[in-house]
């Protein structure tokens, strides 16, 4: 957990020299551009700069200027809003292909959250200005952007309803969800604590420890070296739904 009142480092980052084809190779597996041509996405490509982050260090700070996309190249990172109370609420864990600062590309605005590395990390990073010009040439990926924007919005939206409709438990339920591969048995594709669930659904560590207990009891999942197993997708799916 990182505690605000005592904020992590800023660290500056050094530019990395890699190679274009292997960077156009990967945003091609990004969703934002994975709809363009080759050519396309090279010339995206060539306006990215690489950065590396120790783990905790703080990437962007809430208010910072928003003039940039990032793009996850490896490791882990937080999206974190930090309460005047102290609390952290987590609001996304973002890995490999994942990328934030969609909004500053359209508005400009400051940052909303903090973004920090919770592993160290590489990130890509495609300043506001640079982005805007590549897409006059390439208007297909402002479409790319409306259906990430879209995606985002609903899932805020279901995070609003789960948070009001329903209880610990069910709020557990929905983030194993979220964050499991499909069919069944499922895994989960990040390996969240219970700490991180927490801040994730704002409740304790230990309601969340005792909700995952309860899943297991019940064989709905299986924890075996902090690998969180669904085992029964139809139970928890339901547990998920609000209980009228």
């Amino acid at each position: 957990m990182v505690t605000f009142r005592m904020p992590p480092m800023r660290y500056a980052p050094s530019t990395m020299s890699v190679s274009l084809d292997r960077i156009t190779d990967f945003l091609s597996t990004v969703p934002l551009f994975r709809e363009l041509d080759r050519a396309a996405v090279r010339g995206f490509a060539e306006y990215t700069r690489e950065r590396k982050f120790s783990k905790g260090a703080m990437i962007v700070a809430e208010g910072d200027p928003g003039d940039a996309l990032f793009v996850v190249r490896s490791g882990e990172v937080k999206v974190v809003l930090a309460g005047e109370d102290g609390r952290d609420v987590i609001l996304n864990v973002l890995n490999v292909g994942d990328h934030f600062g969609e909004l500053a590309l359209i508005d400009g605005r400051p940052r909303s959250a903090h973004v920090i590395a919770t592993q160290a990390s590489s990130l890509l990073t495609l300043s506001r200005a640079d982005f805007r010009r590549q897409v006059e040439q390439s208007p297909q990926v402002a479409w790319g952007l409306m259906v990430e924007l879209s995606r985002r919005l609903r899932q805020a939206d279901g995070t609003i309803g789960s948070l009001v409709l329903l209880d610990v438990p069910g709020r557990v339920a929905k983030v194993l969800l979220e964050h499991a591969t499909p069919g069944e048995p499922a895994t989960l594709v990040k390996q969240l604590t219970h700490q991180v669930i927490a801040q994730m659904i704002g409740a304790s560590r230990e309601t969340v420890s005792r909700a995952m207990a309860e899943f297991q009891e019940k064989g709905i999942i299986s924890v075996q070296r902090r690998i969180v197993t669904i085992t029964d997708r139809t139970a928890l799916e339901a547990r998920a739904r609000p209980r009228l």
